[in-house]
Formats: C-alpha cells, sequence, structure tokens
C-alpha cells in the first residue's frame, strides 16, 4: 500500500471545491448575459449606422418608388404617350392575360403585368367580350375595360362555334343560332326585326328581317350562349361584313353604275343560283339580261331567276309551277323587272366578286345538266334545244 498522510488529502480535496466553485460562478456569470468586454465592444460598433448614409440610401429608395409609382401612374392613366388608335380583336379563346398582350404588342399599354392586376381588381373578365374594338393609347385603363364591354357576354360566358354557310338566309341563320343555344328564336328574331343597328347599309325605318339580308358575313363565329341582348350576334356577322367593305369595293360598285345594295343583290341571286363554278358566268347572264338589247325573247331587264321567286314563297316545295310564276310579289322576277327589293340570301366574298367583275360573254339563258353543271346558252332556241335533250337535269 503507497505512503500518505491524511493532511495531504484534505489540502487536495479543498483546493478541487475551490475550483469547482470558480468555475460555477463563472458559468452562472455567462448564463445571466455576461460578455466578455471585447464581445461587448465589438456588438456595440456593429450596431452603429452612419446617420449619413441612412439617409441618402432612404432617398434613393423614395425617388426610384416615386419614379416607378409615376411610370405605373401614366400607363394607368394614360399619360405622356404619343396618339396611335388601333383595333383589338377579342376572341373566344382570349383570357385577360392575352387581352393585355394584344394591348401591350398594339403599344397601347407598356406594362402587361400592372394592367392584369388592375384587370383583376376591376373584375375585367365580366366586362371584357369579344368584339373588334377601336382603342387609342389617350384611354386609361379603364376606358379600355368599358370600349371592350360587349352586350353580348363576358369573357367568363360558355361560348359556341357556328359555321354561317353561303347562301343562307336572314330566316335560316335564325334558326342555326337558336339551334346551338345562342339565344332563343323569338328573341333572335326581335333583335333582327326591332334593333337599331348603327350600319349606314341597315335600313332601321324597316321591321322587316329582309332589311339584314345579305349583310350577314358568312363565316365561322364564336359567339355566347344564352345571350341577353342577341342583337351582338347579328353584329358580329355585320361586323365582318362591313370590314370587307373598302375604298376598291365601293368604287368598283359605282363604275358599273350600281349602288352597294344592288351589288350586294346581285351577288345574293348569284349565291342562290351557282353550281359553285360558275358564279362570273351566272353574274354575266344577270348583267346581260339587265343592260343587255331587247331581242332575247324578252328576256330584256327580266331576270326569271327562280331562287327569287322562292324567296317569296318560304314554305314552298317541289318545282315550280306556272301557278308560282303569277305570285303577285316584287320578288316575283317573272313578272317585274330588273331586281328584287332587297337581297335574297347572304352571298360568300366569291358571289361579291363576281358581281363586281362578271365574266364578259353573250349568254343569256342557263340550264342544270344531268353532270350537276350549269350550261350556257347566247340564243333561246340552243337554250330549248338543250332542255328538250337527255342532257338537261331538270
Amino acid at each position: 500500500m503507497a505512503d500518505y498522510k491524511s493532511g495531504d488529502t484534505a489540502s487536495w480535496d479543498q483546493e478541487q471545491v475551490r475550483q469547482s466553485q470558480r468555475a460555477r460562478q463563472s458559468a452562472g456569470s455567462h448564463q445571466a448575459g455576461g460578455q466578455h468586454p471585447s464581445e461587448q465592444k465589438r456588438r456595440r460598433r456593429r450596431r452603429r449606422i452612419n446617420p449619413l448614409l441612412y439617409a441618402v440610401c432612404i432617398i434613393l429608395v423614395s425617388a426610384i418608388l416615386a419614379g416607378v409609382g409615376w411610370l405605373l401612374a401614366s400607363d394607368l392613366c394614360g399619360f405622356n404617350k404619343e396618339y396611335t388608335e388601333t383595333t383589338i380583336e377579342v376572341t373566344a379563346d382570349d383570357t385577360v392575360g392575352t387581352v393585355a398582350d394584344k394591348l401591350h404588342d398594339a403599344g397601347l399599354i407598356k406594362y402587361k403585368w400592372f394592367f392584369r392586376l388592375f384587370a383583376a381588381v376591376a373584375n375585367a373578365d365580366e366586362k371584357i367580350g369579344m368584339g373588334t374594338y377601336t382603342l387609342s393609347t389617350e384611354m386609361d385603363y379603364r376606358a379600355m375595360i368599358v370600349a371592350m364591354q360587349s352586350s353580348a357576354g363576358n369573357m367568363s360566358a360558355d361560348t359556341v362555334t357556328v359555321t354561317i354557310p353561303e347562301g343562307y338566309t336572314v330566316r335560316q341563320i335564325i334558326s342555326l343560332l337558336a339551334e346551338n343555344g345562342v339565344a332563343t328564336e323569338d328573341a333572335l328574331l326581335d333583335a333582327a326585326q326591332n334593333y337599331d343597328f348603327d350600319y349606314d347599309f341597315i335600313d332601321n325605318d324597316s321591321t322587316d328581317i329582309s332589311r339584314l339580308e345579305g349583310y350577314l358575313f358568312p363565316d365561322t363565329y364564336e359567339f355566347y350562349t344564352n345571350m341577353s341582348q342577341p342583337a351582338g350576334a347579328f353584329e358580329r356577322l355585320l361586323d365582318n361584313f362591313n370590314s370587307k367593305l373598302d375604298d376598291d369595293l365601293l368604287a368598283a360598285a359605282e363604275e358599273r353604275g350600281y349602288d352597294l345594295q344592288e351589288i350586294i343583290t346581285i351577288a345574293s341571286l348569284i349565291e342562290k343560283e351557282t353550281d359553285g363554278t360558275d358564279h362570273g358566268n351566272i353574274a354575266s347572264v344577270i348583267y346581260n339580261r339587265l343592260e343587255g338589247s331587247g331581242d332575247r325573247q324578252g328576256t330584256y331587264g327580266m331576270l326569271q331567276i327562280d331562287a327569287s321567286l322562292l324567296y317569296a314563297l318560304p314554305d314552298h316545295t317541289g318545282p315550280i309551277t306556272s301557278a308560282d310564276m303569277e305570285t303577285d310579289s316584287p320578288y316575283n322576277l317573272y313578272r317585274y323587272e330588273g331586281l328584287p327589293p332587297t337581297p335574297i340570301s347572304n352571298p360568300g366574298q366569291a358571289s361579291i366578286d363576281a358581281a363586281l367583275e362578271p365574266e364578259n360573254t353573250d349568254y343569256y339563258y342557263y340550264a342544270l345538266g344531268t353532270d350537276g353543271r350549269h350550261h350556257f346558252f347566247a340564243t333561246y332556241a340552243e337554250h330549248q334545244a338543250f332542255v328538250n335533250s337527255s342532257e338537261y337535269g331538270g
């Protein structure tokens, strides 16, 4: 066993206790928040901010925010923009976002994201509707949204695609739109008769649906369903027709000595008579009869077109009879010279073009062959010989 003194052991134990106490006191001092003096100085130095630098930063940030705010406000309110005017088309495929893209691409707005934000606050998707709109840089965001409102419906409404065939009458178009859920037939008929359309070529004094005949341009359209104001559906078609009217077309009509309604009336006759390949020849027969000499078996001024008579007899079925030809109607071109009082259908572009630029022929007659095509003749004798042959299609 090792040799030791009891006093040595007591001295060692006292020293250990003192060290332990000092350690606990030091730990307690740190836990109470005590920090080394040099650490405290470093922390105090980090908290100091240069007042001048702080003021400069505040001024710079304020200036930047003010500048950005002015730019956004200028775009919002239409300030400081070079004047431009352009046409924007909103379709059924558009959203507020794509409308913003179109406005930006047209140079009407600078900040698409800001317009989208404003549009969201303004509930623009419940106001903007399909249509073609003329907008300018003088308009603020709100004015643009208001200008793109449509009585037909808004961007959140359901839509339907409808193709209007060439040669359809107003009555047929009304039935087609009703079948596709655009509006009820009664509501569409009422609009066709009574709505005041803002187009020079529409006779708003008339309450007959024939006032729209010829001007509802055949095409494929997107319509809102269950429209509260179905006149908007007709306006889509009328807008399309109006877009086809240019100075060249009107000048060509005037050069021929006919006004717009007469040209469209001729085009409507061509549309109902053509087999799809002979627009120009049908046009030449019409003009030859209207303007030619009177030695063609009484054809001078007499168009004798079956389609016009059938327009006066919408419920007629079967072949035209001699009794039908005695019908007292201005659309009966067997009894009345010249053109019918209105177009008899809504012609497509090919028929309108043919009415403006017919083929130059000496044809006064045509008849449908068994081959499904029209055959054209200069004399009544030639026409009768064909009608009495096996080639005649009836």
